[in-house]
């Protein structure tokens, strides 16, 4: 570990270039890095800058569409390549992190520091990086993405200060009760930036009206491209708050839910952060063992032996999207009580474990 005076620690940049939802799974490593680094930048991709700007820890933020990452990549051009090696040169870090998931490599980030004159830098490789990283860390099998990056600070020589519990964890979120209306409410977010981790929509609209007619007010979320897919899922029975919150009003509507019942998306990790339980809606596309919600006691419903498992589908390849539509109404129904009212999940909560359930709960 670092162990010297705050004005000698590092200046240290963290790179984690994907989703919001992958920032916010990085906010533990990135604490650790602040707890030993004199100042700490992020650098994010588009999607993942206001994620980033919720993180404790972030002294700046910065962007770059890197054309490796991200559904539909941006094109490579000297112009956008020569902005960044500028803006990194200009911070004058001394040591890089690159953080990435399991399938993919950090080498063109850490090429691209190198080129910048980054002292050192760290990152997860199963590729031979060459002269690229400093400090080449393989990542252990079947690791949570949060405890994989912790272990990376780690072997960085930067870990968690006393008392930080290493769970999600994002700046306060403001009081948001004039869009919800009073507590207590649920809330439903049917969408995903990826279609096969996500319900149809009819599907998430039967299951709003299932929770209102077991009682439940229910607060429906998206994004303002979501706002068609949010009114047809509201319908009659819940509130539609689509297009109506950015991601800090929305971390603020998270947090005084019950509970969260949503898809393997941004926004469950953001739940997640606020310390709200979630019923993860979770698509097997890709293993739950690194990407459940974290922290937070949950519910994981979805068939995991699917014919898609593993598959990084991005279209569910299986006719009626089975193993997400094919959740019951009693299924989600009794995982929201289980999490709203405490539950067998409530000790979950202080030991800051996460608990899974099959499909049958």
């Amino acid at each position: 570990m670092i162990r010297v005076r705050r004005g000698r620690l590092p200046r240290t940049l963290v790179v984690r270039l994907d989703s919001a939802g992958d920032v916010l799974l990085a906010g533990p490593a990135v604490r650790a890095v602040a707890a030993g680094s004199s100042h700490t930048a992020l650098l994010c991709g588009p999607q993942g800058a206001a994620a980033g700007r919720l993180l404790p820890g972030v002294d700046a933020v910065l962007t770059y569409e890197a054309p490796w990452v991200g559904l539909e990549p941006a094109r490579v051009t000297r112009e956008a390549t020569r902005r960044l090696t500028e803006t990194l040169t200009a911070g004058r870090y001394d040591r890089a992190l690159v953080l990435v998931s399991y399938h993919q490599s950090p080498l063109p980030a850490a090429l691209l520091l190198k080129l910048a004159g980054v002292g050192w830098t760290a990152a997860d490789s199963e590729d031979y990086p060459g002269a690229l990283l400093d400090l080449r860390h393989h990542r252990r099998p079947h690791r949570h993405e949060v405890l994989a990056a912790l272990d990376l600070a780690r072997a960085a020589g930067f870990a968690l200060p006393p008392g930080d519990d290493g769970r999600l964890r994002v700046t306060p979120p403001p009081v948001t009760t004039h869009l919800t209306g009073p507590e207590p409410y649920v809330v439903v977010h049917p969408g995903a930036a990826v279609p096969a981790r996500a319900w149809s929509a009819g599907r998430a609209a039967r299951a709003v009206a299932a929770l209102s007619a077991e009682g439940y007010r229910v607060v429906v979320t998206g994004g303002r491209a979501e706002r068609e897919l949010t009114a047809r899922v509201a319908g009659r029975h819940g509130l539609d708050l689509g297009g109506a919150t950015d991601l800090r009003h929305l971390a603020g509507v998270l947090a005084r839910a019950r509970a969260v019942v949503a898809g393997n998306t941004g926004p469950a990790h953001l739940a997640a952060a606020v310390g709200t339980p979630v019923v993860s809606v979770f698509a097997p596309v890709v293993p739950a063992e690194r990407w459940a919600p974290y922290g937070v006691p949950h519910v994981l419903l979805g068939d995991q032996g699917a014919a898609c498992a593993h598959t990084r589908a991005r279209h569910c390849p299986v006719p009626g999207h089975p193993c997400l539509d094919g959740i019951g109404d009693a299924e989600v129904l009794a995982a929201v009580a289980a999490l709203a009212e405490g539950g067998t999940e409530g000790d979950a909560r202080d030991r800051g474990e996460q608990t899974e359930r099959g499909a049958a709960v």
